[in-house]
């Protein structure tokens, strides 16, 4: 099939040159004045099961005082899986990061199973700026003459 015609004719894996973003105007064009370049939104997702079983052993533990370790090393695992998936999309953008990265995190099927959402805008370091790039330490300056 030839270049689509409607917005009906898109199929998925369509590639324009539009992007869609998360950030507001004014994150925009700090991203941008700041040398990088926004190639698009970017997500990562997985839907992580926490079986009937993890649910009868928490039942017991809930009735003595400490961390249900099971449940946090599902919610570890499903986050870095979510995260890791985004990166891939950031990395087939061609991205040097991904940034305003929001993480949700919702319980279907009862609760058994726990769903884990990545969603940021995928940037490349381009060098238009007038400021230098991150050095990796951020830095506070308080005005102390005020």
């Amino acid at each position: 099939m030839s270049e689509p015609r409607t917005a009906m004719d898109v199929r998925p894996g369509y590639r324009g040159r539009a992007f869609t973003s998360d950030l507001s105007g004014q994150e925009f064009w700090l991203v941008v004045d700041k040398g990088f370049q926004p190639l698009g939104l970017v997500m990562g997702n997985c839907i992580y099961s926490m079986g009937a079983i993890r649910n009868w052993l928490a039942g017991i533990k809930s009735h003595f005082q400490g961390e249900l370790k099971e449940y946090s090393q599902l919610m570890y695992q499903a986050r870095e899986l979510a995260l890791s998936r985004m990166q891939f999309e950031a990395d087939q953008l061609g991205a040097d990061g991904v940034i305003g990265v929001d993480i949700q995190v919702q319980y279907l099927h009862n609760g058994e199973w726990m769903e884990v959402t990545a969603i940021g805008t995928a940037v490349r370091w381009v060098g238009s700026g007038p400021n230098m790039p991150p050095t990796g330490q951020g830095r506070v300056v308080i005005p102390v003459g005020q």
